[in-house]
């Protein structure tokens, strides 16, 4: 009797452990789910945007992304690409091209205004590279209206340039896209200010 004892409480013992194996597997699995899918969850909700020609991670929210952040970004990256621009009448027509999908009529209408005076004739012929640092950007969420401050900086074959450049403008929602990564369009577009700073007569030509 003993034995036959022994052995039952054996038997109980090692279904009590199978039990408990099963059970442990089962919520091990569960759990693995649950976190696998919060990760793939957490990571969609994670994008880079540029900041200058810096990639910077934004995390999602359940109101979209940071839209301070994207909008300052689509800002500046739509003055970096209208207003860099360097003797190539290809390399502008590519930059302007890239633009012009970031903003509205507002847009083409000072290319084609800057096109019509020969502004673009201008740089090619006299071999001018313009470049453009934004200092600063205004950005309200709530009106979506933004200005932005930047220099410019224009050198031509025997002088540097300093110009003080302020646009405006405000921003509308739109599907996002490859042309339009952050899906904001510049609208009203307009330019505030821009005068000479001061000019640097070059030495090496």
């Amino acid at each position: 009797m003993p034995v036959l004892q022994n052995l039952e409480n054996k038997i109980k013992l090692c279904l009590t452990i199978s039990t408990l194996v099963i059970i442990a597997s089962v919520v091990v699995s569960l759990g693995s789910i649950v976190i696998a899918r919060g990760m793939v969850a957490d990571a969609n909700k994670k994008i880079y945007v540029l900041d200058g020609n810096v990639p910077v991670l934004v995390r999602q929210t359940e109101q979209d992304v940071n839209l301070s952040i994207e909008a300052k970004s689509d800002i500046e990256l739509f003055h970096h690409l209208f207003f860099t621009l360097s003797p190539d009448d290809k390399y502008i027509q590519y930059t302007i091209k890239k633009a012009l999908y970031l903003v509205d009529e507002s847009g083409a209408a000072q290319y084609n205004a800057l096109k019509e005076k020969g502004f673009y004739n201008n740089v090619i012929g006299t071999s001018t590279v313009c470049s453009i640092f934004c200092d600063s950007i205004k950005f309200d969420e709530k009106s979506m209206k933004f200005i932005y401050y930047g220099r410019q900086r224009i050198e031509r074959r025997t002088s540097i340039l300093y110009r003080s450049l302020i646009t405006a403008g405000k921003l509308k929602r739109i599907p996002r896209s490859p042309n339009n990564p952050h899906g904001l369009l510049i609208i009203n577009w307009r330019t505030l200010k821009n005068q000479d700073i001061e000019e640097q007569a070059k030495t090496d030509f």
